[in-house]
């Protein structure tokens, strides 16, 4: 059956693509080791995306493969390989944003849908029923668009063609995220996968005749990240997504934590299915939700360009540094209702007397603090500084595996 929408979530790792699929993610996309836009996330080898594959599909859940840089002549080498192996996985569509690439695909791949990627910049019908001429499958819409404008996309497109935006995670301050800043100023090219967010730094300004005098330019004495934009967050607005006529809702960040995917993919199901099941609970649950997905590690937020073009209300002028409640401590790996034992794989040192939340794919966080702490040999220890260190404490509720350890950061 197909659904009414599609919650779409980012996978940097097998482990990743598993937590997507089990907190509740419709379909995930992820990457190769060649020809997608995050070089520096740990991406998969084929038999890892065999595996994830093989995962999600026996849970209900498609995957998406991304090979949506522009490509160069050298890169085309190998590239019937690379896609013919991901069609024997059974890979339910490939997101390209060249078409060079998009018409390598199509001859060798005819039956895989193509799903067209946000840097193609589709801002507007016309060149999207152009690609759909051409067998696009699914436009993934410019973060520039309005509302408006994506109402309008959607009214001259076929109805087998389905709409996909952006719904939360970081902004790139460049048009669609094509970026010449880091490959200008760190030789690493964006549009090849190898971003090095110069959109982050902070800037002064150097007169050419006065080397080594900065003059900031003023929003605080200390100078200013004047491209740093805040992270989108559209919990809140998900009636006018599915009015606008977006299918599927896209979270960025395959280069995030399990934490980060297990939370905000989990606010988002939650809402959703809240709405679609009862809009009146969802108007009277929204600021719950927006908490939810804000115990996520995150700049500020913003609603991106759906209500009007950002102002310097959505940039943040004075820092680049997160809103951050909760650290990823561990990944749960076993639990033992006799003994009342749960098993941790550390991810991040955490100790006895720590506040910490196990959050579960389904209801609420089992919250509880940790009194004692064994390692593997049964020993009492007093923290879990080692990464993967496996460590063990006791738990009163029933705790699902795997499930994500978060510690309550005091401040």
């Amino acid at each position: 059956m197909i659904k009414p929408v599609e919650l779409l979530a980012p996978a940097g790792s097998l482990e990743t693509l598993k937590i997507a699929v089990l907190y509740g993610a419709d379909a995930v996309y992820i990457g190769g080791d060649h020809y997608g836009l995050r070089a520096k996330a740990k991406n998969f080898t084929l038999s890892e995306m065999a595996e994830g594959i093989k995962f999600a599909h026996a849970r209900g859940v498609k995957v998406y493969v991304t090979a949506n840089i522009f490509a160069h002549h050298d890169d085309f080498e190998g590239m019937k390989d690379y896609f013919l192996a991901l069609d024997s996985m059974s890979v339910d569509a490939l997101i390209v944003a060249d078409l060079g690439v998009f018409s390598v695909a199509r001859d060798v791949i005819p039956n895989m849908e193509i799903h067209i990627s946000t840097q193609a910049n589709n801002t507007n019908y016309h060149s999207a029923l152009f690609l759909y001429n051409q067998g696009a499958k699914r436009i993934v819409v410019a973060r520039e668009l309005s509302f408006d404008e994506i109402k309008t996309m959607r009214s001259h497109l076929p109805k087998d063609v389905t709409l996909e935006a952006f719904v939360h995670g970081a902004m790139c301050m460049s048009y669609s995220g094509r970026c010449l800043l880091s490959n200008y100023m760190a030789n690493r090219d964006a549009n090849h996968g190898e971003c090095a967010q110069p959109c982050r730094w902070k800037y002064h300004v150097v007169e050419e005749t006065r080397p080594g005098e900065y003059m900031p330019i003023e929003e605080t004495e200390r100078g200013t990240y004047i491209y740093n934009s805040r992270d989108l967050c559209m919990i809140e607005n998900i009636p006018e997504l599915v009015e606008a006529g977006i299918y599927s809702f896209k979270i960025e960040g395959r280069m995030k934590t399990p934490l980060y995917v297990a939370t905000v993919v989990k606010a988002y199901r939650e809402a959703i299915d809240t709405y679609l099941n009862n809009q009146e609970a969802f108007k009277l649950k929204k600021d719950y939700f927006l908490e939810e997905v804000g115990k996520a590690s995150h700049r500020e937020f913003t609603t991106g360009f759906y209500y009007h073009k950002p102002t310097s209300d959505d940039q943040t002028y004075s820092h680049n540094s997160y809103v951050r409640d909760y650290d990823f401590s561990g990944m749960v790996i076993h639990y033992d209702p006799i003994e009342q034992l749960v098993t941790i794989e550390q991810r991040r040192k955490f100790s006895v007397g720590d506040t910490v939340e196990i959050l579960v794919p389904k209801g609420p966080p089992i919250s509880c603090i940790v009194d004692k702490l064994w390692d593997m040999d049964g020993n009492n220890i007093e923290s879990a500084p080692h990464p993967k260190q496996i460590v063990k404490f006791k738990v009163s509720a029933d705790v699902y595996v795997p499930s994500v350890l978060r510690k309550l950061d005091p401040k």
